[in-house]
C-alpha cells in the first residue's frame, strides 16, 4: 500500500474553491480535510493533527493569518501556506512572517500542489538528513538532528523555511549562491516570476535574527545572489 504524502487541512470559505483544492490534492494522494471557518479549522486541527494547512487569509469569522499563528503556536512543525486575493507587499510580508509560503488568487491548481509538496519536503528534513549531524560556518552551528541553530553559543529560533535557507547557504560556504538556485533548492520552484521577492523576504528575516547576535553574516551581491561572510 502506498503511503500518503501528507495530511492537508484546507481552510477556505468559498465552497467551489475548497472543492477544487480538495479534489486536486486527493488526486495526488494527499489526505485532505476541509474547513470553512476558523472555528471549524481549529476543531479539525485538534482532532487530526495535519502535516500542512492551506489557509485563506480572509475567513468569515476571523483572519487566516491569526488562525495560522494559533495553529503554529500549538504545532511548531505545522507547515503553513496562505491563499490570498491580495498581492500587496504588506499582505505578502504579513503572511510570510510566520508562514512557509503564499499563493495569490487566481491560482494554478498544479502550482498549489507543487507548493504544498515543496513545503512538506522542507518541513520534513528527516527525509533528507546529511551524513554529518552538525554543520558549522564561523560562529554558526546547525544541528541536523534537532534542527536547532546557535550563533556564538546562543540559540537562534528559526522557522523551517528559514532553517532550510540558512542550511543551504552554510553548505555552500562563502560562495555566492544565485537567487535562482536558492529558489530551486530551498523552495523547489522551477519557474518563478522575475518579480518574486520571496528570497529577499527570507534573507531579511535571517539577517534580523542572526545579526542580533553578532556582526552581519549574510552578504549580498546585487543582481547575483547571497552568501555568507
Amino acid at each position: 500500500m502506498t503511503t500518503a504524502p501528507g495530511t492537508v487541512l484546507v481552510v477556505e470559505d468559498e465552497e467551489s474553491i475548497a472543492d477544487v483544492l480538495a479534489i486536486a490534492l486527493r488526486y495526488h494522494r494527499f489526505e485532505v480535510m476541509v474547513a470553512g471557518s476558523v472555528r471549524e479549522a481549529l476543531a479539525l486541527a485538534e482532532r487530526t493533527r495535519p502535516d500542512a494547512a492551506l489557509l485563506d487569509v480572509m475567513l468569515p469569522d476571523g483572519d487566516g493569518r491569526a488562525l495560522g499563528r494559533q495553529l503554529r503556536a500549538e504545532r511548531p512543525d505545522l507547515a503553513l501556506v496562505f491563499l490570498t486575493a491580495r498581492d500587496s507587499p504588506a499582505e505578502v510580508v504579513g503572511a510570510l512572517g510566520f508562514g512557509d509560503d503564499y499563493i495569490t488568487k487566481p491560482f494554478n491548481i498544479d502550482e498549489v500542489v507543487a507548493r504544498i509538496t515543496a513545503v512538506l519536503r522542507r518541513t520534513r528534513p528527516a527525509d533528507v538528513l546529511p551524513q554529518r549531524p552538525l554543520l558549522r560556518y564561523g560562529d554558526l552551528e546547525l544541528d541536523e538532528t534537532t534542527y536547532s541553530v546557535h550563533r556564538a553559543g546562543r540559540s537562534v529560533e528559526l522557522t523551517p523555511t528559514e532553517y532550510a535557507l540558512l542550511r543551504f547557504l552554510v553548505r555552500n560556504g562563502g560562495r555566492i549562491v544565485p537567487k535562482e538556485q536558492l529558489l530551486r533548492h530551498v523552495w523547489q520552484y522551477e519557474h518563478t516570476p522575475p518579480e518574486s521577492t520571496v528570497v529577499e523576504t527570507y534573507i531579511s528575516y535571517l539577517r534580523r535574527k542572526l545579526d542580533a547576535l553578532g556582526p552581519p553574516v549574510i552578504t549580498t551581491r546585487r543582481g547575483v545572489g547571497y552568501g555568507l561572510a
